[in-house]
């Protein structure tokens, strides 16, 4: 899951930050509504964390104009107001949930985990190709019955390509849906990532699933009619 975190504490920001890694969120964050906004129609996000009150976009302002945008990502509001009249005002804009500082982080987790559960209840909670099983909320793997060992990013970039079966998907694209903007390491890690699953995934196995497209990026599929 791809998260954009938006509060102008720095501390509270580097926090909440570090707590979603630790789940296996891939998290952007920004200090301001401007960049918030600007990051939000940018790119696919899965759900957004943002503060009411920040320097220059209010977050409802930010809500607002994203979901007139046709931003469909489920948005949780961190303010310290806390009347009735002010959450009306923060789900009214577009947001889908409203958490009053100060707050708990298991609590903040759970709301962001039921967020996601609303977003994906249309979403089968396993995926399959062929004799490859992908278990999203056990985050279990198997092929031909043998279960398989994945790292949190191997996962990621796994499901990334299962949602996408058959679809072309471009180095950039994967990279930015699991790493964050400001990753600064290898510039090939995508294709060391992929490499990597290859081993898991294909290695052993006559029928190869996931298939390099040359000049353009990764895809996963069923070469079998």
């Amino acid at each position: 899951m791809r998260v954009l975190v938006a509060e102008d504490e720095k501390e509270l920001n580097r926090l909440i930050t570090r707590r979603l890694e630790d789940e296996h969120y891939a998290v952007d964050s920004v200090y301001d509504g401007t960049s918030a906004l600007d990051y939000l129609n940018s790119a696919d996000y899965d759900i957004a964390v943002l503060d009411i009150m920040m320097p220059g976009l209010d977050g409802i302002s930010v809500v607002k104009q994203y979901r007139q945008a046709g931003g469909a990502a489920p948005v949780l509001f961190l303010t310290a107001r806390d009347s009735v009249s002010d959450r009306v005002t923060g789900l009214d804009s577009g947001a889908d949930d409203y958490l009053v500082k100060p707050f708990s982080f298991q609590e903040l987790l759970a709301r962001l985990r039921a967020l996601v559960r609303r977003k994906n209840e249309n979403r089968k909670s396993t995926l399959e190709l062929a004799d490859l099983c992908v278990d999203l909320y056990s985050r279990k793997v198997t092929r031909g019955g043998k279960e398989i060992d994945l790292s949190s990013k191997e996962f990621s970039i796994l499901e990334y390509l299962m949602m996408n079966e058959g679809r072309v998907l471009e180095r950039e694209s994967i990279r930015t849906h699991v790493w964050s903007w400001d990753y600064d390491g290898e510039s090939n890690v995508v294709d060391v990532y992929i490499r990597f699953l290859r081993k898991k995934i294909d290695d052993g196995f006559e029928k190869k699933l996931i298939h390099t497209v040359r000049g353009a990026g990764y895809m996963i599929k069923d070469d079998e009619p």
